[in-house]
């Protein structure tokens, strides 16, 4: 990424180096390089305009909904187990939060782009957590897109 040239797909989560690196330790063929955390301020979030879960529109997210399935795991009760372990290891919780309390980061919702220099070519806002577009859609929309020497950079990011 040094000289501006940034072949993706890049990985953006809300959280910190612990729980990043906890999501790639599960993850094995997410580049670590590739991975990056935006803080409990939740920067490039805004700036990329994603909004809340609790601002979504109740019908948007009742259609949303409808796709959204269980995971497929293996291993029966202890697949269950380990994702339920991640899940609670990955979760954009501060710390120091205190019971009762909701994090912000667990409204948050994300996105989908495809970035071609300084060119937005696709966009997908997430209606609620869990919603993603069409992967085979966004891989013909990448791979046809012509690579540029034009930088991207992005705001307020920590990487590992």
């Amino acid at each position: 990424m040094a000289g501006g040239e940034i072949a993706g797909p890049l990985f953006i989560s809300i959280g910190d180096d612990e729980k990043l690196n906890a999501f790639l330790d599960k993850n094995p063929k997410v580049p670590r390089d590739m991975a990056f955390v935006d803080d409990y301020e939740f920067g490039a979030y805004k700036a990329a305009g994603f909004g809340r879960f609790d601002d979504t529109d109740k019908d948007e997210a009742a259609v949303a909904m409808k796709s959204m399935a269980a995971p497929e795991l293996e291993g029966g009760i202890r697949g269950w187990f380990d994702y339920f372990t991640t899940v609670a290891k990955v979760s954009p919780v501060p710390k120091g939060m205190k019971f009762g309390e909701i994090p912000e980061g667990v409204l948050r919702l994300g996105g989908t782009f495809v970035i071609n220099g300084d060119q937005i070519v696709y966009r997908w806002s997430d209606k609620v957590p869990g919603d993603h577009p069409d992967i085979g859609e966004v891989l013909e929309i990448a791979e046809g897109a012509k690579p540029t020497k034009q930088p991207f950079s992005f705001p307020n990011i920590v990487s590992l």
